[in-house]
C-alpha cells in the first residue's frame, strides 16, 4: 500500500527511527490531552448537554439554550466569567478586530509586548495598508515593544507602563510569519502578574491561535484578562465549518458582544445556523486533534532535520503551539516543500500550487491545505510569504497517521526532485 502512493522506503525507515526515539516526548503530549480531556468532560456534564441543545434556531436567535451551554462550557474550560462563541465570527482575524473595536476608543493605547503582530493584523491596527477603518485611523495609539532571546522585555515593559496610561497590552502566543518561538503559559503568567503589579486596570489580551490546548493551562488561567481564537484553528478540530471565540472578563465580553451585535443588544441575539452539534463535537474531540497534531509537528521536526533542513522547534524542544516551520532559503524549494504537502492531503491533492496574493498580506503567499474545511489550519497544512528567508510555516493533522502519511509523501516529493 505504501508503494501505491509512492512513499519511499528510506523515508518510511528513518519515520520508523524517529517514532522510537520520539516515544518519551510524546508520553508528555499524551499526559497534557488526557488533562485537557477532562477539562471538557467536567464541562459537558457540568451544563447537563442534552441532545435537545444541538437543535437549529433561526432568525434572531433569541432564547437559544444550546448557545448558552456552549458558551458556559468554553468559560468552564478557560477559567473565566463569560465567553462568545459563535458562528458570525469568521476568523481568528475577525476575532481580533472583534475585540480591539469593542474594547479601544479614540485617544486610547494599544501596546503589542511581542513585537511586530502577525501580517493580516498590522492591517487592522492601521501600520499597513490604507483602510481608513482601522484602530489608528480612529484615533487609536499603537506602540509595540520587541521580545527579548524569545521572551518579554520585562524592564521596557515596566518602565513604558510607568509613564503614561496604557489601555490594553496585547499578546501574540504563537510566533506568526516570525522566526521567533512562541510563547509558553509560563512565560506569559510572569508577565502578567508584572503589569498587573504595575497597573490593574490594565487589559491584557492574548491572541490564542494555535495555542489552544497544547499546554495544561491557558492563559486566563495565570493573568489574562481575554483570549481569542479561532474555531478553524485547534479547538474546531476539523468539525466546526467556521466560527471563532472570546474568552475573559464579564464586562469585557459584553463590551465585544456590542460590538459583535448592538449596543444594549449584545449577546441575546446570533442565530446559530445549525452549528451547535458541529462546535459541542469541536471542543469535545480537540485535545485528541491537538494531541495528533502536536505528534505530527515533532514527527516532521525529527525527519527534516536529519534530512539537513533547518526547523523551529526542535523535536526535543518545548511547544507552545502546533506550527513547525523550516526555513527552505530559496522561493523554488519553499514552493516545491509546499507542493509536497498538497500530494499528501486528502482533497486536491492533484492540483499545483501557485503563489498569489491574499487579503491583509502584504506579500504573495503559497498555501498547501487538502482540508474539508476550506481554510482550517487544524488540518494538515503549510504556508508561507514569498519572501526572505523563505519559511514553510507547517501545522495541523487530525489523526497522526493522516499527518505522518502526508509528511512522508511530501518528503519523496522533495526527494525525487532532488534526483
Amino acid at each position: 500500500m505504501f508503494d501505491e502512493l509512492n512513499i519511499s522506503k528510506d523515508l518510511l525507515k528513518l519515520s520508523e527511527q524517529a517514532e522510537q526515539n520520539l516515544a518519551g516526548v510524546w508520553k508528555g503530549f499524551d499526559e497534557v490531552c488526557l488533562y485537557n480531556s477532562a477539562k471538557v468532560l467536567k464541562a459537558f456534564q457540568n451544563v447537563k448537554l442534552t441532545c435537545t441543545d444541538f437543535c437549529e434556531n433561526t432568525g434572531y436567535g433569541y432564547y437559544d439554550r444550546g448557545r448558552e451551554k456552549l458558551e458556559q462550557v468554553y468559560s468552564e474550560i478557560f477559567h473565566t466569567e463569560d465567553a462568545l462563541v459563535r458562528p458570525q465570527i469568521m476568523s481568528g482575524t475577525h476575532a481580533l478586530s472583534l475585540t480591539f473595536f469593542g474594547l479601544l476608543k479614540h485617544g486610547d493605547t494599544l501596546i503589542s509586548i511581542t513585537g511586530e503582530p502577525y501580517d493580516s493584523l498590522k492591517g487592522i491596527i492601521g501600520i499597513s495598508g490604507n483602510s481608513h477603518n482601522s484602530l489608528m485611523a480612529h484615533g487609536v495609539k499603537y506602540e509595540q515593544i520587541d521580545l527579548v532571546n524569545n521572551d518579554f522585555d520585562i524592564q521596557k515593559i515596566t518602565q513604558r507602563l510607568k509613564q503614561s496610561k496604557v489601555k490594553m497590552v496585547e499578546i501574540q502566543r504563537s510566533r506568526g510569519y516570525s522566526q521567533r518561538l512562541s510563547l509558553s503559559v509560563e512565560k506569559i503568567a510572569k508577565v502578567c502578574q508584572k503589569i498587573k503589579e504595575i497597573d490593574s486596570d490594565v487589559i491584557i489580551m492574548v491572541d490564542n491561535c494555535y495555542g489552544d490546548f497544547v499546554e495544561k493551562t491557558e492563559p486566563t488561567e495565570v493573568g489574562a484578562d481575554i483570549l481569542v481564537g479561532s474555531l478553524m484553528k485547534n479547538l474546531g478540530a476539523g468539525q466546526a465549518k467556521t466560527g471563532g471565540y472570546i474568552v475573559g472578563k464579564k464586562d469585557l465580553i459584553n463590551d465585544v458582544s456590542e460590538r459583535f451585535s448592538a449596543p444594549c443588544v449584545g449577546k441575546d441575539v446570533g442565530a446559530n445556523l445549525n452549528q451547535h452539534l458541529s462546535f459541542f463535537k469541536g471542543i469535545y474531540h480537540a485535545p485528541s486533534v491537538v494531541l495528533s497534531s502536536l505528534k505530527t509537528m515533532t514527527l516532521a521536526s525529527y525527519m527534516l532535520e536529519k534530512l539537513g533542513y533547518n526547523v523551529s522547534p526542535k523535536y526535543n524542544e518545548q511547544r507552545c503551539d502546533i506550527v513547525q516551520t523550516i526555513n527552505l532559503h530559496s522561493e523554488n524549494e519553499l514552493i516545491e516543500f509546499c507542493r509536497g504537502i498538497q500530494k499528501g492531503v486528502a482533497l486536491e491533492n492533484f492540483v499545483t500550487l501557485i503563489p498569489s496574493e491574499m487579503p491583509g498580506y502584504p506579500h504573495k503567499e503559497i498555501m498547501a491545505s487538502g482540508s474539508f474545511i476550506s481554510g482550517s489550519t487544524i488540518e494538515l497544512s503549510c504556508d508561507g510569504p514569498i519572501t526572505p528567508p523563505y519559511t514553510a510555516y507547517m501545522q495541523g493533522g487530525l489523526t497522526y497517521e493522516y499527518g505522518k502519511l502526508g509528511l512522508l509523501i511530501s518528503l519523496t516529493h522533495l526527494q525525487n526532485l532532488k534526483k
